[in-house]
């Protein structure tokens, strides 16, 4: 951390600070550390990266998106032939990823 250290205040979930002090504790480090080095990692991937590559660490969803997820999870079966190419890193319907 830089010699000038200021502070600042959010508000985090109930979670998400269980996993910091979880996290902290079992290997000895300061919760500033860790947070700084987070903001860091996050403002470094925010500015190189470009935006639609970007994995959101939370999605919300309507009342109405979660149970139509919900029951596209409750049907199962099996994976596409897409879902396969997808998984194993091939081009699916033409797209050169």
């Amino acid at each position: 951390m830089s010699g000038n250290q200021v502070q600042v205040s959010a508000y985090i979930s109930e979670g998400t600070r269980r996993l910091l002090e979880e996290m902290t504790d079992a290997r000895g480090l300061k919760k500033g550390y860790v947070i700084e080095e987070a903001l860091i990692h996050y403002l470094h991937a925010m500015q190189e990266m470009p935006a639609d590559l970007l994995i959101p660490g939370r999605i919300v969803l309507t009342e109405a998106s979660y149970r139509m997820v919900e029951e596209m999870l409750e049907q199962g079966g099996e994976p596409t032939p897409a879902m396969h190419q997808l998984m194993a890193g091939e081009a699916v319907d033409g797209d050169p990823f």
